[in-house]
Parts: C-alpha cells; sequence; structure tokens
C-alpha cells in the first residue's frame, strides 16, 4: 500500500520507517524543508532511528522523504503525526488543520486517515472529519475511514519501541477500525481496539496526566523533605519496595517534552469549555511542575551563599539541555528556565550536551503550507549559554555544576573528582561534594 506519514519528527519518522521496513511504499511529508534535506541525504535527527536503519530505505525507494505537496497524491493510508502545541493555554490545532485540508484533496473513496498527534476527546470527529469532507466531497465512515491512534513513543527508551509497545488504536465506524487495526497489527506486536476515537484521545491525555500528577506529587515532596531534613530519596527507595499498590516516580528539575507540560492542559482546556469546570489536579501539577526550574536555582543559590559565593559572576557548569536522558530532545525543557533564570543573575552559565546540537535543540515545526525559517538563534533558549565539553578543566573551574539530564555519556567520575560542588537533580552522583536534589 502506498502511505503518507505528514509530519516527520519524534513521532512521524518511526513511524514512516517501520512501514517502509514491513514492506510499504512509504512517503515521509515535512514542509521543512531543512529536515527533508537532512533525511534524503541518509541522516537522522531523531536517536531511535540510526543512519544504518534508514539508508537502505531510501536506496530502495521504499522510503521517500519529501516537502512536495503533489507526492501525497495516490494514497491508501494517511497518518497525521504532526505538532499540537499550546497558544497562551489554548490548545492549536493549526497543523492539523493543514495537514486534513491537504489530504482532503487527494482523498480517494476506500483510503484511510489516521490522526496521532495528541489533542482533546471530540477532535477526530468535530474538527478533523469535516474538513476532510469539505475538502473532499466524500463521507467519513462511508467513503473513506477515518480513526485516531494515539502516539507512544518514549525517545531514548532501550526497552520499549513502537514495535513492541501496545498500540490503542479506533475507528468512527467498525469499518474504519478494521481498517486503522489491519494496518497497525503489520507494525506492532499487539493492538488495543476501543469502542471510538474519543476513548483512544482520552487515552493518551490519562496516560500522561497520570504522569504528570505523580510526577508533581514526588517534586513537592522533593521540596519539602529537604526543608525538613529528611531524605525524600530514601523514602522512595523503601516505598518502592511494595510489591502492590505503589509505582515509583522520581523528583527532578522539572518535566519537558511535548506530552507533559502540555497533554494534560488539553484535557483540562476541555473539560472547562465543555462543562464550565477546572480540572484541578492537572492545574495543581501544572504549578508544582513549572516552578521546580526555579526551585533548583534556589537551591544552587542557597549553596552558594554557604560556600560566601553570589550567584552573580559565579561560573555555573550545566550538565545536560535535554529534557530527559540520553536524547536529544529539548523541547519544553526546564534546562532553559535554569539557564535563563541564571543568566538573569549575572551568573556565567556554561553547559555540556552531547545529544543537543549547538543553536539547534530540535527543527521548529512549520504549519503545512509555510515555509520553515533560517536557522538562527531566535528561539535558541540556550543563546545565551556557552557550550562546552564536560572536561576535567571545565569541571574543575566552575563554582558550581548543576546535572539536570544524566545522560550516560557523562563521565561521571570526573564530575565528582574535579568538580568542587554539584547539585544532582537525578540522584546520579555520590561524594562530599554532593548535594542531591
Amino acid at each position: 500500500m502506498r502511505v503518507v506519514i505528514a509530519g516527520q519528527g519524534y513521532v512521524g519518522l518511526p513511524l514512516a520507517v517501520r512501514a517502509a521496513e514491513v514492506g510499504h511504499q512509504v512517503v515521509g511529508y515535512d514542509v521543512d524543508e531543512r529536515r527533508i534535506k537532512r533525511l534524503a541525504l541518509g541522516e537522522s535527527y531523531v536517536e531511535d532511528i540510526p543512519a544504518e536503519r534508514l539508508r537502505p530505505l531510501l536506496e530502495s525507494g521504499v522510503y521517500q522523504p519529501t516537502a512536495d505537496p503533489a507526492e501525497v497524491a495516490g494514497f491508501d493510508i494517511a497518518v497525521i503525526t504532526v505538532p499540537t502545541p499550546l497558544r497562551d493555554g489554548v490548545p492549536d490545532l493549526s497543523y492539523i488543520e493543514s495537514s486534513a485540508r491537504l489530504l482532503a484533496r487527494h482523498l480517494r473513496p476506500g483510503a484511510t486517515v489516521v490522526l496521532e498527534s495528541t489533542t482533546y476527546p471530540g477532535t477526530t470527529e468535530e474538527l478533523l472529519a469535516p474538513l476532510l469532507e469539505q475538502g473532499s466531497g466524500l463521507t467519513a465512515g462511508q467513503d473513506f475511514h477515518l480513526g485516531y491512534s494515539p502516539e507512544r513513543i518514549d525517545p531514548g527508551n532501550p526497552t520499549w519501541k513502537l514495535e513492541n509497545t501496545p498500540k490503542v488504536v479506533s475507528g468512527t465506524s467498525p469499518a474504519g477500525l478494521a481498517a486503522v487495526d489491519g494496518f497497525y497489527a503489520q507494525l506492532v506486536e499487539r493492538t488495543v481496539p476501543v469502542s471510538s476515537t474519543k476513548e483512544a484521545e482520552l487515552t493518551k491525555l490519562l496516560e500522561n496526566t497520570f504522569r504528570h500528577v505523580n510526577i508533581a506529587l514526588v517534586n513537592e515532596l522533593a521540596m519539602f523533605a529537604h526543608d525538613l531534613g529528611i531524605d525524600v530519596w530514601e523514602a522512595i527507595d523503601a516505598a518502592s519496595t511494595k510489591p502492590f499498590g505503589y509505582l515509583r516516580f522520581t523528583p527532578g528539575p522539572g518535566v519537558g517534552g511535548h506530552c507533559l507540560p502540555i497533554d494534560p492542559s488539553y484535557l483540562s482546556w476541555r473539560v472547562e469549555r465543555a462543562l464550565g469546570q477546572s480540572f484541578r489536579f492537572v492545574e495543581l501539577a501544572n504549578d508544582v511542575n513549572s516552578h521546580m526550574p526555579d526551585y533548583v536555582v534556589r537551591r544552587l543559590t542557597e549553596a552558594l551563599n554557604d560556600r560566601q559565593r553570589s550567584v552573580k559572576g559565579s561560573r555555573v557548569l550545566l550538565l545536560g539541555l535535554a529534557y530527559k536522558k540520553n536524547t536529544g530532545d529539548a523541547r519544553e525543557t526546564p534546562a532553559a528556565r535554569v539557564a535563563e533564570l541564571l543568566v538573569r543573575m549575572g551568573a556565567e552559565v556554561r553547559a555540556a550536551d552531547p545529544h543537543v546540537v549547538v543553536g539547534v535543540h530540535v527543527p521548529d515545526p512549520v504549519i503545512p503550507g509555510q515555509r520553515a525559517a533560517e536557522p538562527d538563534s531566535h528561539g535558541d533558549p540556550f543563546a545565551a549559554v556557552r557550550r562546552v565539553d564536560a572536561t576535567p578543566e571545565e569541571l574543575a573551574a566552575a563554582d558550581a555544576v548543576v546535572l539536570l539530564a544524566d545522560h550516560d555519556d557523562f563521565d561521571y567520575e570526573a564530575v565528582t573528582t574535579h568538580a568542587r560542588y554539584i547539585l544532582d537533580c537525578r540522584r546520579r552522583l555520590t561524594g562530599a561534594t554532593v548535594e542531591v536534589l
């Protein structure tokens, strides 16, 4: 079958590669020409898709990256994997809308369209279906199939990949569900059908809201435990020995990526708009997690004061700019806020991260139909930060080292040997110079 994947980012590229590997003719469509040029050269910007996996698909012609809208024509299955950011607290579905208008022009009877982008319950039926119908003159559930399947990509996870992670699938009709399920059953080991697209949309938000709320719980516990003189990490270790009724979550400098800082707010927005009520758990979690970078800077300020140093004029080395370990994904990373606050306070901030590319943390999403901006320092959250390697000289020269993302690439023995003071936000280190968040 001819498969079009609209969006070639952290979700779309692994999906496109997997579909090509199982034998489909795949068009990876993205309007960001920088991405397409790199993909055409066999270069991957997604850690989970090494170049060695991408290049054979390009050479055989089963995977075609393109920024040409005309190449979308003739698809049997199209999957939308574009971003769904928040704009001033309101869901921005313009990427979905633009993709829908493009696909509608090429929609044929019997074809299938699937939405994977995270969104609020009702989007597939209330927004996507009318756009596809208006642009094609066809009727969803009658002339073409329509469904929703929430993405479950976890960048950098060595165990759970697209192939072995159960895939929730849904359709707006029984035939639609069968078509969506049949497609994904070729790509993954197990599919999980649900009764409607709204349940599937809510599934994704439930998963991320669950994580968001529990991370906020342990983050707030960590702050209170520190002030009370209690080792929260030891308590977490002890609680984790309980074989039932408990799941382990750990504190950190804040949450990042597309999921936790954004997705639960989709559910909160939908509840408030549809029911006129506030989703208090989400709002509390947002407040706690969004202020964790401020708490990190407060702890660092206190530690420097204890050493007769002020933040202003101090040299601070940040280790890890990505929002999670072993990835180059810096979307919504708490490291950006930490760096911003320290620079504003007059610190000399340096940063080391072997995964996050200098000046470009993730190619900015572009609305289909618009050209991508040329890369520059505009919007780079680390433009005021000097990028360095975590050498013994850099470690020794810093008044303080802050471990934000505990990449396995870092030489932690060198960190504890040479750094004078370390604020470890991930509990990776031990030693006399280490203070754990």
